[in-house]
C-alpha cells in the first residue's frame, strides 16, 4: 500500500499546526514528498517567511532559526515575496526522506517580522509498515519525546 495524502492549512505567524496522523497499532509510515508554503497576500507586502515541520510539538519553540543538527526537524521552506516587481517570489524546499509514524507538527514564522499569515500544503507518502518498522519508529518517537 503506498498512496499519497494532502494537508493544507492558513497558519498566523508563529503559531503551528498538529497533523494527527498516529493510528492504534502504527502500521501506516509517511514519508514527506512536498512542502510548499505562501503568504495570504502574495505581492502586497514584503515577506520572508520560514515554514518548518517537526517530529514533535513545538510550542515555546517557534522560531526563525532553522537548524538541521535538530533530530526532529523533518522540512524546511523558505518563501520571499515582495511589493515590487525587484523582488519577486522565491521558494526553497528541503526535506528530509525520514519515515515516521507520529503526528507532525507544522509552523510558519517570518524573519521580516511580518505579521501576515502564511499558507502550507504538504504532501505526504502512505505506506504499510512491518512490525519490525513500526516498533522502531513509536520507539524513535517515544525517545524523541523524551529527550
Amino acid at each position: 500500500m503506498s498512496k499519497t495524502i494532502s494537508y493544507r492549512g492558513k497558519l498566523p505567524i508563529g503559531e503551528q499546526d498538529r497533523i494527527r496522523l498516529k493510528t492504534i497499532n502504527g502500521k501506516v509510515g509517511y514519508k514527506i514528498t512536498k512542502f510548499q508554503i505562501i503568504v495570504t497576500t502574495p505581492g502586497a507586502a514584503t515577506s520572508e517567511m520560514i515554514g518548518q515541520i517537526f517530529k514533535t510539538d513545538q510550542t515555546g519553540n517557534i522560531t526563525t532559526t532553522v537548524d538541521f543538527s535538530d533530530k526532529d526537524l523533518l522540512a524546511m521552506a523558505f518563501y520571499q515575496d515582495g511589493a515590487t516587481i525587484d523582488n519577486t517570489q522565491n521558494m526553497t524546499v528541503i526535506f528530509d526522506n525520514e519515515k515516521f509514524n507520529q503526528d507532525i507538527f507544522v509552523n510558519i514564522t517570518d524573519a521580516s517580522g511580518s505579521t501576515v499569515p502564511g499558507n502550507y500544503y504538504i504532501e505526504l507518502e502512505a505506506m504499510s509498515l512491518s512490525d519490525l518498522e513500526s516498533t522502531m519508529l513509536t520507539l524513535q518517537s517515544l525517545r524523541s519525546i523524551s529527550e
